[in-house]
């Protein structure tokens, strides 16, 4: 699928089977709301395990989510712009009733978390042989920040958790749901996943500082990211300029940029 979700969505599906909520090629339905990436994921394992797969998705998501999606034979059900994923969970919430279908539920699934606890947190702490100073990530779900953050602290008590969330969306800083560019964090509300005591601070981002280094990033360091990512980088150089020289602060790209090529993100490049 290519993103950090892939992980979450095999743990959420395989956690399910494991309980006997979900038997592989039953047909059974499966009902997420999803931004795109998570929905992608369980679209890949609904595929290859025999499920049906209904994803709940805010409309202004890109193109080339929406037919990633369908490629992969997702139902996709288009919901309000304005009011993003909460909109999304509730329509995902009605169709599981209507439907009697299972419910990942990402924004409360402890699977979510443990997924980034048992796999992405060993790794970024191997790579970086142990020596951390900050960690710095996007708000979405929660799983990602919540794991690693859990999992870094836990071996190294020094280590600051820093989230990230749209200037124009600040919910996690005191503020309201907004209307913002970045698809796949801000989702206007706090998840139950997200352990707000793990976080020592959180950075507001604008899209007119992260886009234009995410393009930065694709032409002067190779790398193509997508909208999150941008967000996410330059919060963390926001962080390493405040604890200054000779101190190691790591972050996670959730995806890169080929599906935000028809978005304001790479639409001119």
């Amino acid at each position: 699928g290519g993103s950090s979700k892939d992980r979450p969505a095999w743990y959420m599906i395989r956690d399910a089977e494991e309980k006997g909520i979900l038997r592989p090629g039953s047909g059974q339905a499966i009902v997420e709301p999803t931004s795109g990436n998570t929905g992608i994921g369980l679209a890949m394992i609904a595929a290859s395990r025999g499920y049906r797969l209904i994803l709940t998705m805010p409309a202004q998501m890109s193109e080339e989510r929406k037919r990633v999606l369908r490629a992969f034979g997702a139902e996709l059900v288009l919901t309000d712009p304005e009011r993003r994923m909460l909109a999304a969970r509730e329509e995902a919430l009605r169709l599981k009733e209507e439907l009697g279908a299972f419910m990942p539920d990402q924004f409360k699934n402890p699977a979510n978390v443990r997924a980034h606890y048992e796999t992405t947190g060993p790794e970024l702490y191997e790579a970086l042989e142990g020596r951390i100073d900050a960690f710095v990530y996007g708000s979405g779900t929660g799983g990602t920040i919540t794991g690693v953050g859990r999992y870094l602290k836990e071996r190294l008590p020094h280590v600051k958790v820093f989230a990230v969330e749209p200037a124009r969306s600040n919910v996690l800083s005191g503020g309201k749901m907004g209307q913002h560019g970045f698809q796949g964090m801000g989702p206007g509300f706090i998840p139950e996943n997200l352990d707000l005591s793990l976080l020592d601070g959180v950075i507001q981002v604008w899209e007119e500082d992260a886009f234009p280094l995410a393009r930065r990033l694709a032409r002067e360091e190779g790398l193509f990211l997508g909208m999150s990512s941008g967000g996410i980088v330059w919060a963390a150089l926001q962080v390493a300029k405040a604890l200054g020289p000779g101190k190691r602060v790591a972050c996670v790209s959730p995806d890169g940029g080929w599906k935000y090529l028809s978005t304001p993100l790479y639409a001119e490049t």
